[in-house]
C-alpha cells in the first residue's frame, strides 16, 4: 500500500498513510503532521519513497519512518532517552523528539560531518525544531553509530536507519532494562527489520520482522 501513500502536502501524505494502515496511532500521526518532510527531502517531499541526500545516504521512505516509530512507540514516554543512528537528514529524529516531549531527549548520530551539519540546518528551518536544539531536547553527533553513543546511554529505544551486519552487541548493552533495538540487519542478499528487546530483568528477546532495502550502515565514504 505504500506506493498509494505520497501526497501533494505534508497533510495528506500523513493523512494517506494513516487511511492505508501504514500509521497506526494517533500520537505517531500528530508527530509526523508537525514535522514537515519538505525541510529534510531534497525534491518531492511528499512521495512515499526514498531520496538520496548525497553521501551515499538516503532520507527513507516515509511509510518506514511510521513503522519504526510505530514499533518504539511503547518506549518513547515523556522523558525518554532515544539514540536515532543514521540520522541523516534529521527528519525521523525530529518526529521521535516530538513524541518524547516534553522532557525527552533524542541524539541523532551520523558517521557523515556533512550529514550533521545538514540535520542541524534543516531542523532549524522551522520554529519547534530550532527550539529543540536550543534547549538540547535534540541533537546531532559525528560518531560510528555502529558504537552507539554511550555518552548519553541508557536509552529507552534505539532506531537504526541503515543496515547492520549484525545486531551489534554494543547496542544492546546501551539499552535500559526495559528497552527496545529497531535495527535492519543484513544477512546475504536479504535485510529484515529485528526487533530487540531488553526485558526489565535483562534479558532479551529478539523477533525478525518484514524484509528491508537499505543503505549499509558502514565507515564513511572515502574521497
Amino acid at each position: 500500500m505504500a506506493w498509494r501513500s505520497s501526497g501533494s502536502s505534508n497533510e495528506s501524505l500523513v493523512e494517506n498513510l494513516s487511511r492505508n494502515g501504514l500509521i497506526a496511532s494517533d500520537r505517531v500521526k500528530k508527530a509526523m503532521l508537525a514535522v514537515d518532510r519538505a525541510h529534510y527531502a531534497p525534491s518531492s517531499a511528499y512521495e512515499d519513497s526514498p531520496q538520496s541526500i548525497g553521501f551515499s545516504a538516503t532520507i527513507s521512505a516515509p511509510h518506514m519512518h511510521a513503522a519504526a516509530a510505530e514499533s518504539i512507540l511503547p518506549f518513547l514516554h515523556p522523558s525518554a532517552r532515544v539514540l536515532d543512528i543514521g540520522s541523516g537528514s534529521g527528519y525521523l529524529t525530529h518526529v521521535l523528539g516530538k513524541l518524547v516531549e516534553p522532557g525527552g531527549q533524542v541524539v541523532g548520530v551520523d558517521h557523515i560531518q556533512q550529514l550533521v551539519d545538514l540535520a542541524n540546518e534543516n531542523m532549524a528551518k522551522s520554529h519547534n525544531g530550532k527550539g529543540k536544539l536550543g534547549s538540547g531536547q535534540v541533537k546531532f553527533v559525528k560518531a560510528d553509530g555502529r558504537l552507539g553513543w554511550k555518552e548519553g546511554a541508557p536509552y529507552d529505544a534505539i532506531h537504526v536507519g541503515a543496515a547492520a551486519a549484525e545486531a551489534h552487541s554494543v547496542l544492546i548493552d546501551q539499552l535500559k532494562a526495559p528497552g527496545r533495538l529497531f535495527i535492519p540487519v543484513a544477512d546475504k542478499y536479504t535485510q529484515h527489520i529485528w526487533v530487540i528487546d531488553k526485558k526489565q530483568d535483562g534479558s532479551v528477546e529478539r523477533k525478525k520482522s518484514f524484509g528491508v532495502h537499505y543503505v549499509p550502515l558502514t565507515d564513511a565514504p572515502k574521497h
